[in-house]
């Protein structure tokens, strides 16, 4: 053991075989048809979609890396994606070594409003469709990630504007969750949570829907 340690003490860097580095993003947002959707990008050297990624530069960091690949292949500019999990096991690229630092971002859909029409396309979450590599993979720990911020917190993410009715807050999260939540459980567990506006608007043929916003600060 001792000698081992001595070995690896008196090498250098260049002696260790280097993987190449990836990031791989996953952009969710609300489509009012789709529900919970996630952004892909058509490959340019292969068939199909994948996640916005790319591999790391000579000298960048990874957060550079991740606003490089969301502006030059989907034109996305503006988000703050932060690291969701380490993807390393071998084989995952046949390409060579490759791991990945996925990342993920959740964002009102306006802020996609830019993206590339053609070459861009927003799937629902749950069948995101066959993806290389473990892309799918990411997609379900950036869905199981989602799913655990909005169990009892009222749409962390913003996904709705400033205010919203207690009906519009609950189908947010029955998208994010996958299934319909229990009414009265949900009004139980956001109502401490949100502070009534005092205005009302129209919902349909009902009464006049109040006006929520949440307790903690949307600055």
């Amino acid at each position: 053991m001792n000698d081992a340690r001595s070995r690896d003490s008196a090498k250098a860097l260049t002696d260790y075989p280097r993987p190449s580095v990836a990031v791989d993003t996953a952009v969710l947002t609300l489509d009012p048809e789709l529900g919970l959707v996630v952004l892909e990008v058509r490959r340019p050297k292969g068939p199909g979609w994948a996640l916005p990624g790319t591999f790391l530069h000579e000298g960048e960091v990874l957060a550079d890396a991740v606003d490089r690949s969301l502006r030059d292949k989907a034109n996305v500019a503006g988000l703050q994606p932060r690291q969701l999990h380490v993807f390393d096991a071998l084989g995952r690229d046949e390409r060579g070594w490759v791991l990945s630092v996925a990342h993920i971002d959740v964002v009102h859909s306006a802020r996609l409003d830019t993206r590339f029409p053609a070459t861009t396309r927003l799937v629902p979450a749950r069948s995101p469709g066959r993806l290389p590599y473990d892309h799918p993979d990411i997609v379900a720990r950036a869905v199981e990630d989602l799913r655990g911020r909005y169990a009892t917190t009222p749409d962390p993410d913003r996904l709705l504007g400033h205010t919203f009715t207690m009906r519009q807050l609950r189908a947010a999260h029955e998208a994010v969750a996958g299934h319909e939540l229990q009414r009265d459980w949900f009004r139980r567990t956001m109502e401490p949570q949100l502070i009534a506006t005092g205005t009302t608007v129209a919902a349909g043929r009902g009464r006049p829907a109040e006006l929520f916003r949440r307790r903690i600060s949307d600055t």
